[in-house]
């Protein structure tokens, strides 16, 4: 999944990354009274979406073709949603736990950015795109607004990890520690600022055309 220079941490990070959004693809299919084989589909393209993109770019082997972990999350999130009560997902809960999917994707792809080559700013947009992608891609197959186009901070919340996840690797021979110290900062961070913004609706404000008189 992850190139051998990095660790398991990042696969771990990686499979759940990929468990909450493809569960977030599967309850949305649900609530829209969808079929079975469509909430499967909303979750693999929710769950490996941002991933996809990222590999795509970066040139490295998409992720999720030659393993097949990927699909039985996916799958598996799917059936869970089928046989739960729709009202088991909704409220904030939810949403926190889709914050810290998140913040690992984030993670995971910033580090396997840096891991392929990509110069360190690059390198953080492949964070953000691992992170959001997969939820732009839900929205639009839903036909609903997606959650980027609201003030609510959302991308923010990804950029920060993925520039800490950056930052972190980048310093961490320097300072004597370890690159886990580095992402585990970089996540709770992220998940920190997300979560807070779930909790006091932060968000950022919105454009205004300057009055410039008449």
């Amino acid at each position: 999944m992850t190139p051998v220079i990095l660790t398991p941490i990042l696969d771990l990070l990686d499979l759940a990354g990929i468990a909450l959004f493809a569960l977030s693809g599967a309850v949305l299919a649900a609530r829209l009274k969808q079929t079975f084989v469509t909430m499967a589909f909303f979750a693999l393209v929710t769950g490996v979406g941002g991933g996809t993109v990222r590999d795509l770019l970066i040139g490295a082997p998409v992720f999720w073709i030659d393993d097949s972990q990927v699909a039985v999350v996916c799958l598996a999130t799917a059936l869970i949603a089928w046989f739960t009560p729709v009202r088991w997902w909704e409220g904030k809960g939810f949403a926190y736990a889709d914050g810290a999917g998140l913040a690992a994707y984030a993670v995971l792809g910033s580090a396997k950015a840096l891991a392929y080559g990509v110069p360190p700013v690059p390198a953080a947009l492949m964070g953000v795109i691992t992170g959001c992608v997969g939820g732009i891609i839900r929205d639009v197959v839903a036909g609903r607004p997606s959650i980027i186009m609201s003030p609510e901070l959302y991308v923010t919340p990804a950029a920060l990890t993925s520039a800490m996840t950056v930052a972190g690797m980048l310093a961490a021979p320097h300072l004597g520690l370890g690159e886990a110290a580095a992402w585990s900062l970089a996540f709770a961070c992220g998940f920190a600022l997300r979560t807070a913004a779930i909790r006091w609706e932060w968000g950022l404000p919105s454009y205004r055309a300057p009055d410039l008189g008449g």
